[in-house]
């Protein structure tokens, strides 16, 4: 294995090493500046030998692919016997890390919008003959947080190396599977045909996986749970059931209820029976989903246990507890919210109590 690179390291005699991004489950990721074209970029570099024998392949299939909701790939080098694929830089957070995090899940308005350019990225995939293999939140980013500026899936190429990983350890057995390093993140998404049949698997494991990302988003738990007990419930692939909150409240009810839906369709057990990417982006274009900026605010006053104020940006928002999707919010707590103009205060709907403090 090659040794790591430090800041000033030049690649290629273009590319100058400028910080280390951290890892995946193949590659080591960087940023550095593109002295050619002055701009940053992201550089990946293999982590082990059976990476670097794959890399350049894994470079020629992302570049097939070029969507706003899909990282580009810039170009690929060899330089002193290495490989480094270059990368758009997306200066955000992956989804696990911008969103999971804070809230732990996401409302139905947030999750729609999610669904949709997920959808559309992988839809402009497969219309190029390029499926993923390794979709799960830690593989997307996303820039704003919460407001979701730009939506962009990474490593399409690098999951082809991966899915072969992937695939290695499934023959393997189960308790390989729930061990191998790679296997363990991109196990809670994979398909069953992707346990089951692992090189036969394609396009519909993709709409598996992107059904199972989104049941973690809405929900805030994994649809067959994680680890070695997930192996037998994916095969199996019962209907996970939907936690009581989703559809409890009539503000978010209707909505929650067409997720869950199209949640349920792409985790059929058929691969054949999973809607395409092209219908679930017609579907998802059907949604009545907001698109407002979201804020992070802290919960000043509850009155009532009916309603309060949140402190947002300096100025009070009225909120109802009609408007609170999943926990309800205690004074001093931080929310994410959208505001709209109102009579007097602003009021915020949907809010969404902060587990963990949010930036």
């Amino acid at each position: 294995m090659n040794g790591m690179h430090v800041v000033g390291d030049l690649i290629g005699s273009r590319y100058k090493v400028t910080g280390y991004l951290g890892e995946g489950g193949m590659q080591h990721v960087y940023r550095a500046f593109d002295s050619a074209l002055n701009r940053d970029v992201a550089l990946k570099s293999p982590k082990n030998n059976s990476a670097e024998k794959r890399f350049k392949r894994s470079a020629v299939v992302a570049a097939k692919v070029n969507h706003p909701n899909i990282a580009k790939t810039l170009d690929y080098v060899e330089s002193d016997n290495r490989q480094y694929l270059i990368e758009e830089l997306i200066e955000g957070k992956d989804l696990e890390t911008a969103l999971l995090a804070h809230t732990g899940c996401v409302d139905p308005y947030l999750g729609g919008r999610l669904f949709h350019h997920l959808a559309k990225g992988i839809a402009a995939a497969h219309h190029a003959g390029v499926w993923h293999r390794d979709l799960k939140p830690t593989n997307v980013m996303a820039t704003g947080g919460y407001k979701l500026q730009e939506i962009k899936i990474t490593d399409f190429g690098i999951a082809k190396m991966a899915d072969e990983e992937l695939a290695d350890a499934a023959e393997k057995g189960e308790s390989t599977l729930s061990t191998n390093a790679t296997a363990v993140g991109a196990l809670p998404y994979m398909a069953p045909e992707a346990i089951d049949a692992p090189r036969s698997a394609g396009r519909p494991a993709d709409i598996w996986s992107l059904g199972a990302m989104m049941y973690r988003f809405v929900t805030g738990q994994l649809p067959f749970g994680a680890g070695l007990r997930a192996v037998g419930k994916i095969l199996e692939a019962a209907p996970p059931s939907f936690p009581a909150f989703l559809s409890s409240n009539p503000q978010f009810a209707p909505l929650s209820a067409e997720l869950m839906q199209l949640i349920l369709s792409c985790l059929a057990k058929d691969p054949l029976a999973r809607p395409d990417a092209d219908e679930l982006v017609r579907k998802c274009g059907m949604m009545c989903y907001p698109v407002d900026q979201r804020l992070i605010g802290t919960v000043r006053k509850i009155q009532y246990e009916a309603w309060g104020f949140i402190l947002c940006e300096g100025k009070d928002i009225f909120f109802n507890m009609s408007s609170v999707y999943g926990a309800r919010p205690k004074e001093g707590e931080q929310v994410v919210l959208s505001k709209y103009a109102g009579g007097g205060a602003d009021r915020a709907h949907p809010v969404v109590v902060v587990q963990s403090p949010a930036t």
